[in-house]
This record gives structure tokens, C-alpha cells and sequence, in this order.
């Protein structure tokens, strides 16, 4: 048991990455394009995807749409839709993005959800750096069933100047608390920055601490290469191998 819900945890990890990668690029590109028509700026996101984009004096309402069939992004299944808003102000260091999960499924996945990304242009390092409120539930097709709320920062280390969205590399941090429908929590909190790169399904490393009332240890992405693996290091030194669906 304590097995399975380690993966489901980080299952939810994997789900909530990947829509904030959807929904940033998205935005990136929408903003590349409002700047200059001209933009050769490129989208990670398939043809598969239908995007509207509502603009109204400043504002924007971009509705990405998976179909009910659903489309394969990053070699995850995705049907539904992600629809997010954000009011354009070039005076300001800081976007509010707000987000809104319609019908959404990830993989055989349902994931539910209505949440904030705050985009900084420029945080204490130089780079672009998103703010991730955090709360979603997410439910298997079994009935298994777990939300998660907390903080995501995630700072765009490398690739943000290219105008190619699949060369994009983010290091994430934050903490977060993962509660199961049968009441046992996970508290989670990063203990050295998660790397995601946009053309990986999964972390390809980091680490992070895991606590629970029974149990407590450190889950573990590896040395980056990009699989769907990792390690959880119970804190008596026992370790088992996480592998992600």
C-alpha cells in the first residue's frame, strides 16, 4: 500500500508538470505572437490541440481543446479542456494567469482543478520564474482518489531566449501536501531543485522529502536521464524503485 500511493503521489506530480508546461507554452506563444506577427517562435503542443484565443482591450481568454477522443502531448493521453485567462500589461514584472480544468483527463486520469501561475519576467537570478498555486484532485479509474494542494515555483533555467519551446528546461521547487480519499497525507518538500526538461515525460532529476505519519524518506528522479523511474529511500536506508504510468 505504502508502495502504491508513493507512485500515485508522484503519478499527480507528473500530471499537474505536464499542464503547467501546456498552459505556459501556450502563453509564451500567444505573447510571442501579440509582439511581433512575425514571430517564428515554435509550440511543443500538436496540431491534435484546438486553441481559441478570446482577446478583449488587454484582455485574454485562451481555451486549449483536447478533444473527447483526446491527443497525445509528451507521449501522455489528454482529452478535455484547459482554459486560462490573463489581463496584458506591459508596465508590470508580474502575470496572474488563472486556469480552469473542464472535463480534463490525463491519460485514463480524470483530474479536476481551478488554480493560479504567477509569471514574474524576471526573478533574483535573471530568468523567467512561475509561481504554481496548487489544487487539483486527481482520480484513477480503480476509484483511488487524491488531491493535492501547495506551492510550485518553477524558475526557466535554460531556453527561454531561443523561441523554441522544446529546448526549455526548468528547475522546481516548492512543498505540497498529497491527501488519499481513505485520509492518509503525504507532505512533500523539495530538497534539491527538480529538473524538468519539456521533451521528457518525467523529472529527470532531483529529490524530495516524504512524510507520513508511518513512514518517512526521500523520493529520488535520479542523475537526468529521461525514464520513468525513480527511488524512494526509506529513512531505516531501505530502498525501492518508483516506476511511473
Amino acid at each position: 500500500l505504502d508502495t502504491a500511493e508513493l507512485r500515485q503521489a508522484a503519478e499527480v506530480d507528473v500530471a499537474s508538470e505536464t499542464i503547467s508546461d501546456i498552459i505556459i507554452d501556450a502563453y509564451e506563444a500567444e505573447e510571442s505572437s501579440e509582439e511581433d506577427r512575425s514571430s517564428s517562435a515554435t509550440s511543443f503542443i500538436p496540431n491534435c490541440v484546438t486553441i481559441t484565443v478570446v482577446a478583449q482591450q488587454g484582455f485574454r481568454e485562451v481555451t486549449l481543446d483536447f478533444g473527447t477522443e483526446g491527443c497525445i502531448v509528451n507521449g501522455h493521453l489528454l482529452r478535455g479542456q484547459i482554459v486560462f485567462s490573463y489581463t496584458r500589461n506591459f508596465e508590470v514584472q508580474e502575470v496572474l494567469i488563472t486556469y480552469n480544468l473542464i472535463d480534463f483527463y490525463f491519460d485514463a486520469k480524470q483530474v479536476i482543478g481551478s488554480r493560479t501561475i504567477l509569471r514574474q519576467l524576471s526573478n533574483e537570478n535573471g530568468n523567467p520564474q512561475f509561481t504554481h498555486t496548487l489544487d487539483l484532485t486527481v482520480i484513477w479509474p480503480n476509484g483511488v482518489q487524491a488531491s493535492r494542494e501547495g506551492v510550485l515555483v518553477r524558475e526557466w533555467v535554460e531556453g527561454f531566449a531561443s523561441g523554441e519551446f522544446s529546448d526549455n528546461v526548468f528547475e522546481v521547487t516548492g512543498n505540497w501536501t498529497t491527501t488519499f480519499v481513505n485520509g492518509n497525507e503525504h507532505t512533500y518538500e523539495v530538497l534539491t531543485p527538480l529538473r524538468r526538461q519539456i521533451i521528457c515525460s518525467y523529472f529527470v532529476s532531483g529529490s524530495v522529502d516524504v512524510q507520513r505519519t508511518n513512514f518517512g524518506g526521500t523520493l529520488d528522479y535520479g542523475d537526468g536521464d529521461c525514464d520513468n523511474q525513480a527511488t524512494f529511500t526509506f529513512n531505516n536506508g531501505n530502498e525501492i524503485i518508483i516506476v511511473l504510468n
